[in-house]
């Protein structure tokens, strides 16, 4: 009877089913972000399942910018200058994406493979970053003060540290962007790297909230413990990413391939496009803007504000969130058609009182406008990164995709890089002056960056006006 019964009620449970998947599908291709990057070349579990490298590096930055950075500053009482100066070394590896998108575009593997050597070598190098570092952080804790070693030991440990893993997150996040186009029809390349993006943010959004949970009753070891778990989800993640994604060429095996054009001839023939150079400066400035505040976003809110470290690690995740919202209606307004330049303006444009907003829950003491301002900041930047990077796919020829993201990424690293040190190095200085006005002198170096975010903003929308009379894109794929 039971068998029976299940068998009788198994026709109408599949139409239910059935009507529940097509309304889901429904949905999902109409209101959730990127959802209709997926093709038959490039199914959306396939394509979801290579996001997981973003979520890798989503993770990633959020212990570095988002933690340790915090962590260091008034825990460990690491000058705030020496800290920008650490959190930017990547930006040394920063420019090399460049030329790694370029080898990835060429790359002649035995095994038939461009792409996968790239990442599976950018995943160990920032394995072994994650590896090193608590170990580092200890040192730097303890070197100088206990008199076991000179101060120097420690800051070199943790630089190196630093340096490794930022060497392998340019190098995962630049190929595996690459590998995402190449799958995907020419169409729906903007989306699917827009859709890898948006992962970035999820990953971002989920690390704050679960470090943040996990350093509630903060103390060393359980940050040693938070950082070697990294090591390990990032090896678990990007090889889960990797497995079957990119098909071997036999062709690159057998056959003699014609020798591969040189880097310079590439990047020649990619820069004298119209508007090319003032584009990649536009994002530099833009990028600068938007980063100076990066490490100094969760020190204000426990000096001047006085949050917790959970607390000011869930800022991360409030300015993802903003990020996540700014890729969402990006994605929704270009799809039909909007300048990819106006919006990176709009975005530009509205970070102004985003900034201003910073700068006053100080004196006001409202955490509510801080967080407020931290979102907005994170939704404006979402706006202008993803302006960026679909003018910088619509104007990438098809076989220089990888040179394209490269010199995107690395203008953009670049910039982010030395807006930390320099946030660092200005907070530092400018807080040896004392107040001034409506800021008391622990609030001072910190107004004083936010300011220059506020004018830098200004030059990003002066450089970007002419962009917004440019040239249309050539043919994708000439």
């Amino acid at each position: 009877m039971v068998a029976m019964g299940g068998e009788t009620g198994a026709k109408p449970m599949g139409r239910v089913n059935r009507r529940i998947m097509n309304v889901w599908m429904g949905w999902g291709t109409r209101f959730l972000p990127f959802a209709d990057a997926a093709s038959p070349e490039l199914p959306l579990s396939k394509l979801l399942r290579l996001s997981l490298i973003q979520v890798s590096v989503g993770m990633s930055l959020v212990l570095l910018v988002g933690t340790l950075n915090r962590v260091m500053i008034v825990e460990l009482e690491v000058p705030a200058s020496l800290v920008g100066v650490m959190l930017s070394l990547p930006l040394l590896f920063a420019p090399f994406r460049t030329i790694i998108g370029f080898k990835s575009d060429t790359h002649i593997s035995a095994l038939g493979w461009r792409r996968v050597p790239f990442i599976f070598r950018g995943t160990m190098v920032q394995f072994g970053g994650l590896a090193i570092m608590p170990f580092a952080l200890l040192v730097l804790a303890g070197a100088g003060q206990s008199g076991n070693a000179p101060a120097w030991v420690g800051q070199a440990s943790a630089a190196i540290a630093f340096l490794l893993v930022g060497a392998g997150m340019h190098t995962t996040q630049t190929v595996g962007l690459a590998l995402a186009t190449d799958q995907a029809p020419l169409e729906s390349q903007p989306n699917v790297v827009g859709l890898m993006y948006v992962m970035l943010l999820l990953g971002m959004i989920v690390a704050a909230l679960v470090f943040g949970a996990l350093l509630v009753n903060f103390t060393g070891g359980r940050l040693v413990q938070v950082i070697q778990g990294s090591a390990v989800v990032t090896i678990v993640l990007n090889f889960k990413a990797l497995w079957k994604q990119e098909k071997r060429q036999v062709n690159r095996i057998v056959a003699a391939p014609p020798a591969p054009p040189r880097f310079r001839e590439s990047w020649d023939r990619y820069i004298a496009q119209p508007q090319a150079l003032r584009r990649l400066i536009a994002i530099g400035l833009g990028t600068l803007a938007f980063s100076m505040e990066d490490i100094l976003l969760e020190p204000y809110g426990g000096q001047v504000l006085g949050l917790t470290v959970a607390d000011t690690t869930k800022l991360t995740a409030t300015f993802a969130g903003g990020g996540l919202l700014g890729f969402a209606l990006a994605s929704r307004i270009l799809s039909r058609g909007f300048d990819p330049f106006r919006m990176a303006t709009i975005g530009a444009l509205v970070g102004i009182p985003a900034f201003l907003m910073v700068i006053f829950a100080a004196p006001q003491q409202s955490t509510m406008m801080f967080v407020t301002g931290v979102l907005l900041i994170g939704f404006c930047a979402g706006l202008f990164g993803h302006g960026t990077l679909t003018a910088t796919m619509n104007f990438a020829p098809r076989e220089q995709v990888g040179l394209a993201l490269g010199s995107w990424g690395a203008v953009q690293a670049t910039a982010a890089g030395l807006g930390a040190a320099m946030g660092g190095i200005i907070r530092d200085v400018g807080s040896r002056g004392g107040g001034f006005g409506l800021w008391n002198a622990q609030a001072a170096g910190y107004v004083i960056v936010y300011a220059l975010e506020v004018g830098l903003l200004l030059i990003t929308l002066a450089a970007m006006l002419p962009l917004l009379r440019g040239a249309r894109p050539v043919a994708v794929g000439a």
